[in-house]
C-alpha cells in the first residue's frame, strides 16, 4: 500500500518548508521539497494543501488507568483520545492495579495494548522498595525505563529507604524517570493547613501544602545521586522556577520534563476551574508557570508530555485531602503548545523538538519521532486558523471532562497518522483501532 501525502507545511528537525512524503506500508519511503511532486501510483492520496504536517507526537507520561481502574479509562479510550490529538506514541505509568512492578505485570500490560491500542504503545516499570533486585532481569529493549516515585505516592511505590534508592540510581540501565516531592515536607504542610483551615483545605492552599520546597529539595537529592552514580536520570513535571537551577541546557544524562498543565495554569486559575487542575505536583505561581515557559526555549526542559490522568468527576470533588489529583490532557496537549507558539511563547519547530525529537532521542526510541526516510510513518496534520471551542461531546477520554472546556483554539488536528495508516480525522473521527504497535528501544 502506498500512500503520498503531498502540498503539506513540513515542520522537522528544525526546519519548516512545503513538501510532500511517500509512505510505503507502515514506512516513511520518500520526502520531496518545494513543490515537487514524488513520481509513482498511489493507492491513497492526501491532499494537505494549507495544512502543518508534524512527526506524531510521543507522550512520555500517561496514566490510562488500565487494568484496575477502568471506571475512569482504560487503554481504547484514552489511547484513542490520544490520536485524537495527534499523539502516536505513549509510556503509561506503573501506578495501575495490580502495579506494575513485576514482571507478569508488565506482560499483561503489553497483552492488553495489543489487543486494544489506537496509537503505540510502551510502560514504564515500576520502582518500589522490595523489587530492586529485579532490575537485571528486565527486558530494557522493550520499556523506556523505570518509574520511581521520591514522593507521597499510592500504594506501596514511594521509595523511601535510602540504601533502595541508592541501588535504583546505581544499577538501572535506562532512563530513571523521578517524581520528585518531599514526603516530609508534605505531611507537615498538611498538618499546618488542616489545623488552620479545617479538615479538608480548599484546593486554592494546594500549591502551599504541596509545596515549591517539598519539589526542590525532592529533586535536589535526585540530581545528587544521578550525578554520584552516572544515573541517566529523567526529572518528571518540574513545577517550579527553583528546580530549573539544576538542569543544564544539553546536558542528556539530567534531564526535566514539563507537563501542559503546568506551562497553561497557574494559581490564579484555581479560583476559576477549581479542584479540575489539581494535580500532584501543585500547579502553582504566575512566576513558576513564566519560568517554565523560558525553559522551554533555553534548553533546561528537554521534554513536554501530559501527565494525562482521568478521574471520574465524582473523584474530584472536595478539597486538598478528598478531590483527587490529575487531569485528562492528552486530546489537547499538541493545539496548546501550538498556541502558546502562537503566543510567542516558543517556535513551532521547538514544539516538534520538545514533543517529537527529543522523546525519541533520550529514551533511545527505534525509528519513531522525526520525519525521515526508512522512518515509520507516524504523523499529525494539522489546519492553523480553524477556530473552533471545546465542549463535552467531543472529549473522547472515558471521564468525560476536560479543564479545557470552553477554551477556543486557532489550530486543530485534521488528521492522525500512526504506522502508514489514518486512525483519526476531523471528520469521523477515530476510524482505526488496531494500528497501534509495541515501541522497540535501542
Amino acid at each position: 500500500m502506498k500512500t503520498l501525502v503531498h502540498n503539506a507545511i513540513i515542520v522537522n528537525e528544525g526546519r519548516t518548508f512545503r513538501g510532500s512524503i511517500v509512505i510505503d506500508n507502515s514506512v516513511i519511503s520518500e520526502i520531496a521539497e518545494d513543490g515537487r511532486r514524488p513520481i509513482g501510483v498511489f493507492d491513497n492520496e492526501i491532499d494537505a494543501h494549507g495544512c502543518y504536517l508534524l512527526p506524531g507526537i510521543i507522550d512520555d507520561h500517561v496514566h490510562f488507568r488500565e487494568p484496575g481502574l477502568t471506571r475512569k479509562a482504560d487503554i481504547t479510550s484514552e489511547s484513542a483520545a490520544a490520536a485524537a490529538g495527534g499523539v502516536t506514541s505513549y509510556f503509561d505509568m506503573p501506578n495501575t492495579v495490580p502495579q506494575t512492578t513485576s514482571h507478569e505485570a508488565l506482560e499483561e500490560k503489553f497483552r492488553l495494548a495489543r489487543e486494544k491500542s489506537v496509537v503505540n504503545y510502551s510502560f514504564f516499570f515500576g520502582a518500589t522498595n522490595d523489587n530492586a533486585d529485579m532490575l537485571d532481569s528486565i527486558d530494557y529493549r522493550r520499556i523506556p525505563g523505570v518509574k520511581l516515585f521520591m514522593g507521597s505516592s499510592t500504594g506501596n511505590m514511594l521509595v523511601d529507604k535510602s540504601e533502595k534508592l541508592e541501588q535504583f540510581f546505581r544499577n538501572v540501565k535506562k532512563p530513571l524517570m523521578v517524581h520528585c516531592e518531599d514526603t516530609s515536607i508534605i505531611n507537615k504542610n498538611m498538618a499546618e493547613a488542616k489545623a488552620r483551615f479545617g479538615d479538608d483545605p480548599s484546593i486554592g492552599y494546594h500549591p502551599q501544602i504541596r509545596s515549591a520546597e517539598a519539589c526542590y529539595e525532592s529533586s535536589s537529592l535526585a540530581v545528587r545521586l544521578a550525578k554520584k552514580y552516572g544515573t541517566r536520570l529523567h526529572v518528571a513535571h518540574v513545577s517550579t522556577a527553583q528546580e530549573l537551577s539544576l538542569f543544564n541546557a544539553g546536558d542528556k544524562m539530567i534531564t526535566a520534563e514539563a507537563v501542559v498543565g503546568h506551562l497553561l495554569f497557574c494559581d490564579d486559575d484555581y479560583e476559576r476551574l477549581g479542584a479540575k487542575i489539581k494535580v500532584n505536583p501543585a500547579i502553582k505561581s504566575r512566576d513558576d508557570r513564566d519560568a517554565l515557559r523560558k525553559a522551554l526555549v533555553d534548553g533546561r526542559i528537554s521534554v513536554v508530555a501530559t501527565d494525562h490522568a482521568p478521574h471520574l468527576p465524582t473523584e474530584k470533588q472536595g478539597g486538598c485531602c478528598t478531590a483527587a489529583s490529575g487531569m485528562p490532557m492528552i486530546q489537547f496537549s499538541l493545539v496548546s503548545m501550538l498556541e502558546l507558539s502562537d503566543m510567542g511563547v516558543l517556535p513551532v519547530e521547538r514544539v516538534v523538538e520538545l514533543m517529537c525529537h527529543n522523546p525519541a532521542e533520550l529514551f533511545c526510541i527505534r525509528e519513531r519521532g522525526f520525519i525521515r526516510k526508512g522512518y515509520k510513518a507516524d504523523l499529525v496534520m494539522l489546519r492553523r486558523n480553524n477556530p473552533w471551542t471545546v465542549d463535552s461531546s467531543m472529549i473522547l477520554s472515558k471521564c468525560g471532562w476536560s479543564p479545557m472546556e470552553g477554551r477556543c483554539f486557532r489550530w486543530k488536528v485534521m488528521m492522525t497518522i500512526c504506522n502508514g495508516r489514518p486512525v483519526y480525522t476531523d471528520s469521523d473521527g477515530v476510524i482505526a483501532r488496531d494500528a497501534g504497535e509495541e515501541i522497540k528501544f535501542i
